[in-house]
Protein backbone atom coordinates (compact mmCIF):
# COMPACT_ATOMS: atom_id res chain seq x y z
CA UNK A 1 0.00 0.00 0.00
CA UNK A 2 1.07 3.52 -0.84
CA UNK A 3 2.14 5.62 2.51
CA UNK A 4 0.61 8.79 2.75
CA UNK A 5 2.08 9.75 5.84
CA UNK A 6 3.34 13.36 4.28
CA UNK A 7 -0.22 14.33 3.70
CA UNK A 8 -1.37 13.00 7.47
CA UNK A 9 1.72 15.31 8.64
CA UNK A 10 -0.04 18.32 6.50
CA UNK A 11 -3.36 17.87 8.37
CA UNK A 12 -1.98 17.89 11.59
CA UNK A 13 -0.17 21.54 10.81
CA UNK A 14 -3.67 22.32 9.67
CA UNK A 15 -5.07 21.03 12.94
CA UNK A 16 -2.23 22.89 14.95
CA UNK A 17 -2.96 26.44 13.50
CA UNK A 18 -6.94 25.96 13.61
CA UNK A 19 -7.53 25.01 10.80
CA UNK A 20 -8.76 21.98 9.85
CA UNK A 21 -11.76 21.80 7.83
CA UNK A 22 -14.49 18.68 7.99
CA UNK A 23 -17.86 17.62 6.47
CA UNK A 24 -20.23 18.30 9.00
CA UNK A 25 -23.79 16.82 8.40
CA UNK A 26 -26.45 19.85 8.90
CA UNK A 27 -30.34 19.83 7.84
CA UNK A 28 -31.55 22.50 7.04
CA UNK A 29 -35.37 23.99 7.80
CA UNK A 30 -35.92 27.41 6.45
CA UNK A 31 -33.85 29.60 8.67
CA UNK A 32 -32.73 27.06 11.11
CA UNK A 33 -30.11 24.98 10.83
CA UNK A 34 -30.66 21.36 12.90
CA UNK A 35 -27.47 19.60 14.16
CA UNK A 36 -26.91 16.06 14.41
CA UNK A 37 -27.36 16.16 17.87
CA UNK A 38 -30.83 18.04 17.53
CA UNK A 39 -29.63 21.73 18.70
CA UNK A 40 -31.47 24.48 16.60
CA UNK A 41 -29.99 27.41 15.61
CA UNK A 42 -30.87 29.96 13.33
CA UNK A 43 -28.69 29.94 10.25
CA UNK A 44 -26.61 32.86 9.47
CA UNK A 45 -24.26 30.96 7.35
CA UNK A 46 -26.14 30.11 3.83
CA UNK A 47 -26.35 32.34 0.62
CA UNK A 48 -30.16 31.47 0.57
CA UNK A 49 -30.48 34.92 0.36
CA UNK A 50 -34.48 35.20 -0.71
CA UNK A 51 -35.11 31.83 1.23
CA UNK A 52 -35.97 30.00 -2.27
CA UNK A 53 -34.07 27.30 -1.80
CA UNK A 54 -36.26 26.02 0.81
CA UNK A 55 -39.01 26.08 -1.45
CA UNK A 56 -40.71 23.10 -2.73
CA UNK A 57 -41.58 24.29 -6.31
CA UNK A 58 -41.28 20.78 -8.17
CA UNK A 59 -43.57 19.56 -5.81
CA UNK A 60 -46.16 21.69 -7.20
CA UNK A 61 -45.82 20.68 -10.88
CA UNK A 62 -47.91 17.77 -12.44
CA UNK A 63 -45.45 16.95 -14.54
CA UNK A 64 -42.45 14.77 -13.16
CA UNK A 65 -38.92 16.28 -13.48
CA UNK A 66 -36.00 14.08 -14.35
CA UNK A 67 -32.90 13.97 -12.22
CA UNK A 68 -30.11 13.85 -14.42
CA UNK A 69 -29.34 15.51 -17.47
CA UNK A 70 -28.11 12.21 -19.08
CA UNK A 71 -24.97 13.47 -20.87
CA UNK A 72 -23.23 16.72 -21.55
CA UNK A 73 -25.12 19.48 -23.33
CA UNK A 74 -23.51 19.33 -26.64
CA UNK A 75 -24.27 15.63 -26.45
CA UNK A 76 -28.18 15.07 -25.72
CA UNK A 77 -28.63 16.88 -22.17
CA UNK A 78 -29.19 20.25 -23.52
CA UNK A 79 -33.49 20.55 -23.00
CA UNK A 80 -36.40 22.78 -23.91
CA UNK A 81 -36.22 23.62 -19.98
CA UNK A 82 -32.50 24.41 -20.66
CA UNK A 83 -33.18 26.48 -23.83
CA UNK A 84 -36.18 28.71 -21.81
CA UNK A 85 -33.85 28.79 -18.52
CA UNK A 86 -31.40 29.94 -21.16
CA UNK A 87 -33.28 32.79 -22.71
CA UNK A 88 -34.72 33.93 -19.27
CA UNK A 89 -31.55 34.79 -17.87
CA UNK A 90 -30.77 36.49 -21.23
CA UNK A 91 -33.45 38.59 -20.77
CA UNK A 92 -32.95 40.07 -16.96
CA UNK A 93 -29.43 40.48 -17.76
CA UNK A 94 -30.19 42.34 -20.98
CA UNK A 95 -27.93 40.44 -23.25
CA UNK A 96 -27.69 38.40 -26.49
CA UNK A 97 -27.06 35.11 -24.96
CA UNK A 98 -26.87 32.92 -22.15
CA UNK A 99 -24.94 29.66 -21.21
CA UNK A 100 -25.35 27.43 -18.17
CA UNK A 101 -23.06 25.63 -16.68
CA UNK A 102 -23.03 22.93 -14.53
CA UNK A 103 -21.92 24.96 -11.05
CA UNK A 104 -20.80 28.47 -10.75
CA UNK A 105 -17.27 27.64 -9.89
CA UNK A 106 -17.40 26.00 -13.75
CA UNK A 107 -18.62 28.65 -15.27
CA UNK A 108 -16.18 31.37 -13.75
CA UNK A 109 -13.16 28.99 -14.04
CA UNK A 110 -13.82 27.78 -17.22
CA UNK A 111 -14.83 31.07 -19.12
CA UNK A 112 -11.40 33.26 -17.91
CA UNK A 113 -9.49 29.79 -18.85
CA UNK A 114 -10.99 29.89 -22.36
CA UNK A 115 -11.89 33.54 -23.58
CA UNK A 116 -8.48 35.00 -22.67
CA UNK A 117 -5.61 34.04 -25.81
CA UNK A 118 -1.87 33.10 -25.82
CA UNK A 119 -0.96 37.13 -26.41
CA UNK A 120 -3.52 38.69 -24.19
CA UNK A 121 -3.24 40.03 -20.85
CA UNK A 122 -5.64 39.41 -17.62
CA UNK A 123 -6.06 41.75 -14.38
CA UNK A 124 -7.22 39.99 -11.87
CA UNK A 125 -8.39 41.78 -8.51
CA UNK A 126 -6.17 39.98 -5.21
CA UNK A 127 -9.39 39.33 -3.19
CA UNK A 128 -11.40 37.77 -6.78
CA UNK A 129 -13.12 34.40 -5.79
CA UNK A 130 -10.75 31.05 -5.80
CA UNK A 131 -12.86 30.16 -9.38
CA UNK A 132 -12.13 32.84 -11.30
CA UNK A 133 -8.29 32.62 -9.50
CA UNK A 134 -8.25 29.32 -11.35
CA UNK A 135 -9.27 30.27 -14.60
CA UNK A 136 -6.59 32.65 -14.75
CA UNK A 137 -3.91 29.97 -13.80
CA UNK A 138 -5.56 27.61 -16.78
CA UNK A 139 -5.66 30.35 -18.84
CA UNK A 140 -2.64 30.94 -21.95
CA UNK A 141 -2.75 34.55 -21.20
CA UNK A 142 -0.34 36.17 -18.75
CA UNK A 143 -2.04 37.64 -15.37
CA UNK A 144 -1.68 40.05 -13.32
CA UNK A 145 -3.02 40.62 -9.88
CA UNK A 146 -3.73 44.06 -9.02
CA UNK A 147 -4.32 45.53 -5.17
CA UNK A 148 -7.90 45.05 -4.07
CA UNK A 149 -10.01 47.82 -5.62
CA UNK A 150 -7.35 49.42 -6.69
CA UNK A 151 -7.74 50.91 -9.93
CA UNK A 152 -5.07 53.19 -9.63
CA UNK A 153 -2.54 50.42 -10.42
CA UNK A 154 -5.28 49.10 -12.70
CA UNK A 155 -4.85 52.44 -14.65
CA UNK A 156 -0.77 51.91 -14.01
CA UNK A 157 -0.66 48.65 -15.65
CA UNK A 158 -2.65 49.75 -18.68
CA UNK A 159 -1.03 53.07 -19.03
CA UNK A 160 2.38 51.18 -18.96
CA UNK A 161 1.45 47.82 -21.09
CA UNK A 162 -1.44 48.09 -23.20
CA UNK A 163 0.37 48.06 -26.65
CA UNK A 164 2.22 44.53 -25.87
CA UNK A 165 -0.92 42.93 -25.88
CA UNK A 166 -3.90 41.80 -28.31
CA UNK A 167 -6.54 42.00 -26.16
CA UNK A 168 -7.14 42.91 -22.16
CA UNK A 169 -9.44 41.26 -19.87
CA UNK A 170 -10.21 42.91 -16.29
CA UNK A 171 -11.61 40.47 -14.02
CA UNK A 172 -13.21 40.94 -10.72
CA UNK A 173 -15.92 40.02 -8.26
CA UNK A 174 -19.26 42.50 -8.80
CA UNK A 175 -19.80 41.71 -4.54
CA UNK A 176 -16.54 40.38 -2.62
CA UNK A 177 -18.01 36.82 -1.13
CA UNK A 178 -16.04 37.02 2.33
CA UNK A 179 -16.13 40.81 2.84
CA UNK A 180 -19.34 42.05 1.46
CA UNK A 181 -17.64 44.97 -0.25
CA UNK A 182 -18.68 46.32 -3.75
CA UNK A 183 -16.30 46.22 -6.77
CA UNK A 184 -15.69 50.03 -8.07
CA UNK A 185 -17.61 48.75 -11.24
CA UNK A 186 -18.05 52.28 -12.80
CA UNK A 187 -14.27 53.09 -12.38
CA UNK A 188 -13.46 49.78 -14.07
CA UNK A 189 -15.65 50.42 -17.06
CA UNK A 190 -14.06 54.08 -17.54
CA UNK A 191 -10.66 52.26 -17.66
CA UNK A 192 -11.75 49.49 -20.05
CA UNK A 193 -13.36 52.04 -22.53
CA UNK A 194 -10.25 53.87 -22.30
CA UNK A 195 -7.63 51.23 -22.88
CA UNK A 196 -9.92 49.10 -24.97
CA UNK A 197 -10.07 46.56 -22.20
CA UNK A 198 -13.19 43.78 -21.64
CA UNK A 199 -14.78 43.43 -18.18
CA UNK A 200 -15.63 40.69 -16.69
CA UNK A 201 -17.66 40.89 -13.42
CA UNK A 202 -18.80 37.66 -11.40
CA UNK A 203 -22.00 38.05 -10.18
CA UNK A 204 -22.45 35.66 -7.64
CA UNK A 205 -23.55 37.09 -4.83
CA UNK A 206 -25.47 40.34 -6.39
CA UNK A 207 -28.15 38.06 -8.68
CA UNK A 208 -31.37 38.07 -7.53
CA UNK A 209 -30.02 40.50 -4.81
CA UNK A 210 -29.68 44.21 -6.09
CA UNK A 211 -30.68 46.16 -8.44
CA UNK A 212 -34.05 47.24 -9.71
CA UNK A 213 -34.67 43.66 -11.57
CA UNK A 214 -32.77 42.05 -9.54
CA UNK A 215 -30.09 41.31 -12.07
CA UNK A 216 -27.09 42.70 -9.39
CA UNK A 217 -24.88 45.05 -8.39
CA UNK A 218 -23.95 45.77 -12.20
CA UNK A 219 -27.39 46.93 -12.37
CA UNK A 220 -27.56 48.69 -8.96
CA UNK A 221 -24.60 50.63 -10.30
CA UNK A 222 -25.62 51.88 -13.49
CA UNK A 223 -23.00 49.95 -15.22
CA UNK A 224 -25.26 47.15 -16.86
CA UNK A 225 -24.98 47.99 -20.32
CA UNK A 226 -20.83 48.65 -19.78
CA UNK A 227 -20.21 45.27 -19.11
CA UNK A 228 -20.45 42.65 -21.76
CA UNK A 229 -19.70 39.69 -19.79
CA UNK A 230 -21.51 38.61 -16.37
CA UNK A 231 -21.01 35.56 -15.06
CA UNK A 232 -23.51 34.25 -12.56
CA UNK A 233 -24.67 31.66 -10.43
CA UNK A 234 -28.05 29.57 -9.59
CA UNK A 235 -27.22 28.18 -6.01
CA UNK A 236 -27.22 31.19 -3.97
CA UNK A 237 -30.13 33.61 -3.72
CA UNK A 238 -32.21 32.07 -6.94
CA UNK A 239 -31.67 29.07 -4.67
CA UNK A 240 -31.09 25.78 -7.05
CA UNK A 241 -27.34 24.71 -8.44
CA UNK A 242 -25.67 25.85 -11.63
CA UNK A 243 -24.11 28.51 -13.19
CA UNK A 244 -24.22 30.88 -15.91
CA UNK A 245 -22.40 33.33 -18.55
CA UNK A 246 -24.71 35.94 -20.22
CA UNK A 247 -22.53 37.76 -22.62
CA UNK A 248 -23.00 38.81 -26.56
CA UNK A 249 -23.92 35.81 -28.39
CA UNK A 250 -20.65 35.53 -30.12
CA UNK A 251 -19.16 34.95 -26.82
CA UNK A 252 -21.87 32.55 -25.51
CA UNK A 253 -21.52 30.64 -29.19
CA UNK A 254 -17.35 30.36 -28.18
CA UNK A 255 -17.77 29.21 -24.66
CA UNK A 256 -20.01 26.33 -26.28
CA UNK A 257 -17.43 25.60 -28.29
CA UNK A 258 -14.21 26.14 -26.78
CA UNK A 259 -14.77 25.76 -22.86
CA UNK A 260 -13.84 22.51 -21.63
CA UNK A 261 -15.68 23.01 -17.96
CA UNK A 262 -18.97 23.10 -20.13
CA UNK A 263 -18.20 20.76 -22.85
CA UNK A 264 -16.62 18.22 -21.30
CA UNK A 265 -19.48 17.96 -18.25
CA UNK A 266 -22.86 16.47 -17.99
CA UNK A 267 -25.58 18.88 -18.50
CA UNK A 268 -26.87 20.99 -15.62
CA UNK A 269 -29.96 18.61 -13.80
CA UNK A 270 -33.33 19.05 -14.90
CA UNK A 271 -34.87 19.37 -11.45
CA UNK A 272 -31.89 22.45 -11.10
CA UNK A 273 -33.24 23.82 -14.13
CA UNK A 274 -37.13 24.36 -13.12
CA UNK A 275 -36.30 25.04 -9.33
CA UNK A 276 -33.86 27.86 -11.16
CA UNK A 277 -36.82 29.24 -13.09
CA UNK A 278 -39.20 29.35 -10.55
CA UNK A 279 -36.71 31.30 -8.88
CA UNK A 280 -36.55 33.65 -11.57
CA UNK A 281 -40.46 34.37 -11.43
CA UNK A 282 -40.26 34.87 -7.97
CA UNK A 283 -37.62 37.12 -8.12
CA UNK A 284 -39.14 39.40 -11.02
CA UNK A 285 -42.62 38.95 -9.61
CA UNK A 286 -41.90 39.40 -5.46
CA UNK A 287 -39.14 42.63 -5.42
CA UNK A 288 -40.40 42.75 -1.24
CA UNK A 289 -37.81 39.94 -0.51
CA UNK A 290 -34.84 41.58 -1.58
CA UNK A 291 -36.45 45.03 -0.42
CA UNK A 292 -36.28 42.77 3.09
CA UNK A 293 -32.70 41.98 2.45
CA UNK A 294 -31.76 45.22 1.66
CA UNK A 295 -33.40 46.68 4.62
CA UNK A 296 -31.94 43.47 6.99
CA UNK A 297 -28.49 44.44 5.81
CA UNK A 298 -28.29 47.95 6.27
CA UNK A 299 -29.93 47.47 9.80
CA UNK A 300 -26.93 45.41 11.07
CA UNK A 301 -24.43 47.62 9.26
CA UNK A 302 -25.75 50.38 11.45
CA UNK A 303 -25.53 48.56 14.45
CA UNK A 304 -22.22 47.05 13.84
CA UNK A 305 -20.92 50.66 12.88
CA UNK A 306 -19.95 49.69 9.35
CA UNK A 307 -19.52 52.73 7.06
CA UNK A 308 -20.72 51.52 3.31
CA UNK A 309 -22.18 52.73 0.33
CA UNK A 310 -25.55 53.00 -0.33
CA UNK A 311 -25.09 50.22 -2.93
CA UNK A 312 -22.83 48.51 -0.57
CA UNK A 313 -24.91 48.78 2.61
CA UNK A 314 -27.49 46.47 1.34
CA UNK A 315 -25.19 43.53 0.49
CA UNK A 316 -26.30 40.04 2.36
CA UNK A 317 -22.36 39.46 3.47
CA UNK A 318 -21.31 41.00 6.93
CA UNK A 319 -18.10 39.84 7.91
CA UNK A 320 -16.97 40.41 11.73
CA UNK A 321 -12.72 40.46 11.83
CA UNK A 322 -11.48 38.22 14.59
CA UNK A 323 -7.88 37.73 13.77
CA UNK A 324 -6.61 34.60 14.83
CA UNK A 325 -7.82 31.41 13.96
CA UNK A 326 -8.57 29.64 16.65
CA UNK A 327 -10.23 32.94 18.63
CA UNK A 328 -12.62 33.06 15.26
CA UNK A 329 -13.67 29.12 15.90
CA UNK A 330 -14.32 29.90 19.47
CA UNK A 331 -16.55 32.63 18.94
CA UNK A 332 -18.72 30.58 16.45
CA UNK A 333 -18.74 27.89 18.99
CA UNK A 334 -19.66 30.31 21.48
CA UNK A 335 -22.45 31.97 18.97
CA UNK A 336 -23.43 28.31 18.39
CA UNK A 337 -24.06 27.64 22.18
CA UNK A 338 -26.34 31.18 22.02
CA UNK A 339 -28.10 29.42 19.92
CA UNK A 340 -26.88 30.92 16.35
CA UNK A 341 -24.88 29.20 13.04
CA UNK A 342 -22.35 31.68 12.63
CA UNK A 343 -19.17 30.04 10.67
CA UNK A 344 -15.95 30.89 11.08
CA UNK A 345 -13.37 31.69 7.89
CA UNK A 346 -10.15 30.95 7.85
CA UNK A 347 -6.74 31.45 5.57
CA UNK A 348 -6.23 30.50 2.73
CA UNK A 349 -10.12 31.27 2.14
CA UNK A 350 -8.72 35.02 3.52
CA UNK A 351 -5.55 36.73 4.18
CA UNK A 352 -3.23 35.90 6.69
CA UNK A 353 -4.67 37.39 9.87
CA UNK A 354 -8.29 38.34 8.90
CA UNK A 355 -9.88 34.82 10.42
CA UNK A 356 -13.49 36.36 10.43
CA UNK A 357 -16.80 35.25 11.22
CA UNK A 358 -18.85 35.57 7.97
CA UNK A 359 -22.69 36.92 8.54
CA UNK A 360 -24.84 35.69 5.54
CA UNK A 361 -28.61 37.07 5.74
CA UNK A 362 -32.01 36.29 3.82
CA UNK A 363 -35.03 37.73 3.56
CA UNK A 364 -36.47 34.48 5.86
CA UNK A 365 -34.45 36.37 9.12
CA UNK A 366 -36.16 38.89 11.38
CA UNK A 367 -35.54 41.55 13.10
CA UNK A 368 -35.74 39.54 16.57
CA UNK A 369 -32.65 37.38 14.93
CA UNK A 370 -30.87 40.07 13.56
CA UNK A 371 -30.50 41.97 17.24
CA UNK A 372 -30.24 38.51 19.45
CA UNK A 373 -27.04 38.52 16.82
CA UNK A 374 -25.67 41.86 17.49
CA UNK A 375 -26.46 41.39 21.69
CA UNK A 376 -24.38 38.04 21.51
CA UNK A 377 -21.72 39.72 19.40
CA UNK A 378 -21.56 42.81 21.90
CA UNK A 379 -21.37 40.10 25.05
CA UNK A 380 -18.52 38.43 23.40
CA UNK A 381 -16.81 41.52 23.05
CA UNK A 382 -16.39 41.28 19.05
CA UNK A 383 -18.07 44.46 18.58
CA UNK A 384 -18.17 47.87 19.84
CA UNK A 385 -21.03 49.16 22.55
CA UNK A 386 -24.12 51.21 20.93
CA UNK A 387 -23.84 54.33 20.68
CA UNK A 388 -27.74 54.18 21.15
CA UNK A 389 -29.72 51.15 22.56
CA UNK A 390 -30.43 48.94 19.84
CA UNK A 391 -33.18 48.95 17.69
CA UNK A 392 -33.92 52.32 18.32
CA UNK A 393 -33.30 53.25 14.78
CA UNK A 394 -36.18 51.75 12.51
CA UNK A 395 -34.94 49.62 9.88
Amino acid sequence: MPNFDFLAEQLRALTAQGRRRELVARKIDGPWIITADGQKLVNFGSNDYLGLASRSALHDRNQPTNCGSGASALVCGWSESHQRLAHAIARLEQTEAAVLFPTGFAACSGTIATLPQSNDLILSDQLNHASLIDGCRLARAECRVYRHRDCNEVEMILASRRSEFDQIWIVTDGIFSMDGQVAPLDRLCDLADRYGAHLVVDEAHGTGVLGAQGSGVCEALGVKHRVPIRIGTLSKAIGSQGGFVAAPQVVADFLVNRCRSLIFSTALSPAAVVAAQDALNVIASQPQLRSCLQRLSRFLRRELSIEASETEAGVPIVPVIVGGDKRAVEASAQLAAAGMYVPAIRPPTVPEGTARLRISLSSMHDMAMIEQLVRSLRELQLIPLPRCPIGSETA
